[in-house]
């Protein structure tokens, strides 16, 4: 996979991006002149415009928002009061809350200022997630909000092929209909991308039936609900079997996916989480999220150790999640 050829899909689609961390984050700043140099999507950065400017000259062209002086802040907290009302939100609440920039940017995505959300480079998953799973909300009623990993870059065994990997930053211990939602999830993400040809893998320590456990059992049950969609999968399976060919055909030898899995699903975020790192640092692959699926409108997570490249390449992933939803 070639991330330039993200860049160019994005570009093509001039989508606008809102950035709540470009006020204090240096790594922030930086993307976000190269995304706007090279046009992938139109920043908005969230903070005070005099004091951004003061700290780069060259700011004074991007579109700055200040929440404390923007004009349609009262709309907006009046959008965030309606909203969780129900759960016992305070005007008085709101109005506070929409000063924060992390609900401030929300929404803006959610009133439809802007067309994604890209953050996290400088606080926890949860500052991101919050503020969408109140605001933003699940597609689907009763529906879940999980994230995934887009897995590249140069190594022998992956050589030029993309991975997603879900879920490692939302859902800790997934029941089998989440984990089948996950699926589903992970599958539109991968399209999304312009990857093609889907095979999906649902991971366990166990491979069809080599070990006995209820954690393996979760997993048969939702492989089994997943595989009527008609998409190439298998379950359960161990890591080797899912992506080495030579061991699948020992230990899965009718196996639809033959070891070639693309998208393979965790069976909790211990192990999907641990497994990430370790093929971002010593596998030496690009780690690119968390990207939250199953919301209405894209917010993405970055890891707090995310590159300037990391930023960029969700940028450009945010754009293309926002044109589909838009379809």
């Amino acid at each position: 996979m070639k991330v330039k050829e993200l860049y160019k899909k994005a570009r093509e689609l001039k989508k606008t991006i809102v950035f709540p961390e470009a006020g204090f984050s240096d790594r922030t700043l930086e993307a976000i002149k190269y995304i706007q140099k090279k046009g992938i999507a139109r920043p908005i950065l969230i903070g005070d415009e005099s004091a951004l400017v003061l700290r780069d000259k060259s700011l004074i062209d991007y579109q700055i928002i200040n929440p404390r002086t923007f004009q349609g802040k009262d709309e907006l907290a009046k959008r965030l009061y309606d909203k969780r009302k129900e759960k016992g939100m305070t005007m008085e609440e709101a109005e506070k809350l929409t000063l924060d920039p992390y609900y401030f940017a929300t929404l803006l995505v959610d009133a439809g200022l802007a067309d994604g959300m890209v953050a996290g480079a400088e606080a926890s998953t949860a500052n991101t997630v919050r503020p969408a799973l109140q605001v933003i909300k699940a597609k689907k009623k009763g529906g879940i909000v999980s994230s995934c990993f887009l897995m590249f870059g140069k190594n022998k065994f992956l050589k030029d092929k993309a991975l997603i990997i879900a879920d490692c930053g939302v859902i800790m211990h997934p029941n089998e209909d989440e984990l089948y939602q996950i699926a589903c999830q992970s599958v539109e993400t991968y399209q999304c991308l312009g990857l093609k040809d889907p095979k999906v893998a649902f991971l366990s320590f166990s491979s069809k039936g080599s070990a006995k456990d209820e954690s393996v059992e979760v997993v048969r049950k939702a492989y089994e609900k997943f595989k009527i969609t008609g998409i190439p999968c298998d379950g359960e399976l161990q890591f080797d079997c899912a992506m080495v060919p030579r061991v699948a055909s020992h230990k899965a030898p009718q196996s639809p996916i033959k070891g070639d899995a693309n998208i393979l699903i965790f069976p909790d975020l211990n192990s999907g989480n641990i497994c990430y790192k370790t093929m971002q640092y010593i596998g030496g692959l690009n780690a690119i999220g968390p990207l939250l699926q199953g919301l209405n409108k894209p917010v993405n997570d970055l890891s707090r150790g995310c590159s300037v490249e990391d930023i960029v390449t969700v940028t450009a992933v945010t754009a293309l999640q926002a044109n589909k939803e838009e379809k």
